[in-house]
């Protein structure tokens, strides 16, 4: 049995905004989890701190994968 398997065309055109919506949801995901703070107890503000923390550095991932899309996209 003979497998026929094309490659998909790698398209890019969009990525820059599916980034930039990933940024906008995280950043909303952030400020949501700051709030839920105020009624968090000890370990909840640890746990959300921490995953806080980790989202920023996603952040700043997005947002050099961003830059790097749009130099590939001029």
């Amino acid at each position: 049995m003979a497998f026929n398997r094309k490659s998909n065309p790698d398209d890019r055109s969009d990525n820059v905004e599916k980034l930039q919506s990933v940024i906008v949801h995280t950043i909303e995901n952030m400020e949501e989890a700051e709030h839920a703070m105020e009624f968090a107890n000890e370990d909840e503000r640890a746990n959300i701190a921490a995953k806080n923390e980790r989202r920023r550095n996603s952040l700043e991932a997005f947002r050099a994968e961003v830059k790097d899309e749009a130099k590939h996209n001029k």
